[in-house]
């Protein structure tokens, strides 16, 4: 993607890096002490049309397809089995996906198929990965208003390609879920280069295990990625080669999973020990990754999924994870090298078994349900504030890779079963750095923050960590 250069001298890419918080800005909010909490938004927080707070109650929607607040509307954009520009078939199993900016004020949407050998909708494409493996990515070229200009496809030959992320240089990483011989590697597809060499060229030394997705700090290059399995390991890929372009990433780098150790402090007193835990990262085998990770004694997650990274912060989530198995919410902040459990479900009115996630435009943490009931696209707020903004009504299946367009107008987001893509609009709130920016930092309510006992409270106050930080720590296995 060429960078377009604004009035100001600043290019795309180079507007996208600055979206990164400084260390010296998250390492003041990473315990929670500079939340803004609702006193900030106290004259939006509760109204509908301002988004602070979500938009309303749900109206049933009588084609009985997608449930949406009052004054929002949808266009089913691209269906399974339609056509793609080529005459081919749009292949089946949406899942993760990503918007860029196109020309003439256009959108780019890369979407990915979790389609396994034999499905009925493969992806074909002319240069495939592996000519038996039926995943793989395609690409939607949509109209300011929101009509279908170009479909087709962009990568093939894959397997299970669940969710992925998108880089800050304008490419698309696509992960399999799987893990075999040849196959459960992250690819990177360009959309404005269908099947390049590129697509079809695994970033082995990124691991070969289970992908679900993956997200880069753009200030500093490193990628962060989960794992769909039982038990998921936390991965971080520093790359020897951290420009930024397309194509960096299959120059190779080394890959980590974090875990919890005691290490020694910088001096003792009589309030401290000396001693303090971290996470610290473990160098793996990229083709052993996993059987690395276990002998090194790193963390072990119930089932991770989605992944986003903005304004300084790492959001992952472990679809069934707590005393409930309703899933949990954590964020990892590099500056400080600090894991969080931000949240941990316990009534699945209000989360169950969230899977992709992203954040808007506005500041507010959006994750879709892959559960047993009926999914949902939920949101939280930094204030506190849980809230529903999408029903599937049609069927069982999970809703699948919110996405917001680059001039957030519209969202884009699938049925995953038959596949369904639809464009979302209506009164969104406006873009708000410094919301996305609260968001990294804020303190959960009482109502969703995980609870801890005294004892727990206690410990954190000892090691100088924030509670959300010795929860998680508490969580997976800390003897406090």
């Amino acid at each position: 993607m060429e960078n377009q250069v604004s009035k100001d001298g600043m290019n795309r890419r180079d507007f996208l890096k600055a979206g990164g918080m400084s260390t010296l800005a998250i390492t003041l909010g990473s315990t929670g002490v500079l939340t803004l909490g609702s006193k900030a938004f106290a004259d939006t927080t509760n109204n509908p049309t301002s988004g602070f707070g979500g938009y309303g109650p749900l109206v049933q929607d009588p084609n009985g397809i997608l449930d949406l607040p009052k004054g929002f509307h949808y266009k089913i954009i691209s269906e399974e089995g339609g056509q793609l520009t080529n005459g081919g078939k749009i292949p089946g199993a949406f899942d993760g996906m990503a918007a860029f900016e196109g020309p003439n004020n256009t959108t780019i949407l890369v979407r990915n198929h979790e389609l396994s050998p034999g499905a009925a909708n493969p992806v074909i494409g002319t240069k495939p990965y592996d000519a038996a493996a039926a995943g793989g990515t395609t690409a939607l070229v949509v109209s300011p208003n929101r009509n279908v200009i170009k479909e087709y496809v962009t990568s093939s030959g894959t397997i299970r390609n669940c969710a992925g992320g998108a880089t800050p240089w304008g490419t698309w990483l696509t992960c399999e879920e799987t893990r075999s011989t040849t196959h459960g590697y992250v690819f990177e597809v360009d959309p404005q280069q269908p099947e390049n060499e590129m697509s079809r060229t695994p970033i082995k030394e990124m691991g070969r295990f289970s992908h679900e997705a993956c997200a880069i700090d753009p200030a500093t290059g490193y990628v962060y990625l989960t794992e769909d399995a039982s038990p998921s390991y936390f991965y971080r890929f520093i790359p020897n080669d951290t420009t930024q372009q397309p194509g960096a990433l299959q120059k190779g780098g080394k890959l980590y999973a974090a875990a919890i150790e005691e290490v020694a402090g910088p001096s003792a007193s009589t309030f401290k020990t000396g001693q303090t835990f971290k996470i610290v990262w473990k160098e793996l085998d990229p083709h052993f990754c996993r059987e690395d990770a276990k002998a090194q004694g790193c963390i072990e997650f119930k089932k991770l999924e989605g992944a986003f990274f903005q304004a300084g912060v790492f959001w992952f989530d472990d679809s069934s994870a707590g005393e409930k198995n309703l899933g949990r919410i954590y964020r990892y902040i590099p500056g400080t090298n600090t894991l969080e459990l931000f949240y941990e479900a316990t009534d699945a009115k209000d989360m169950e078994s969230p899977d992709n996630i992203a954040m808007t435009p506005w500041g507010d943490l959006w994750f879709v349900e892959d559960g047993a009931g009926d999914d949902r696209l939920m949101g939280i707020t930094p204030e506190g504030k849980i809230y529903p903004f999408a029903h599937n009504r049609l069927n069982g299946s999970e809703m699948t890779g919110p996405t917001f367009s680059p001039n957030g107008n519209t969202l884009f987001v699938n049925i995953q079963s038959p596949g369904r893509t639809f464009a979302i609009w209506g009164p969104f709130a406006r873009s708000n750095s410094a919301r996305a920016r609260e968001m990294s930092y804020a303190v959960p309510s009482k109502n969703f923050a995980p609870q801890v006992s005294s004892k727990v409270a206690e410990f954190a106050e000892s090691q100088g960590m924030s509670i959300l930080e010795a929860a998680a720590f508490e969580r997976h296995g800390l003897k406090i």
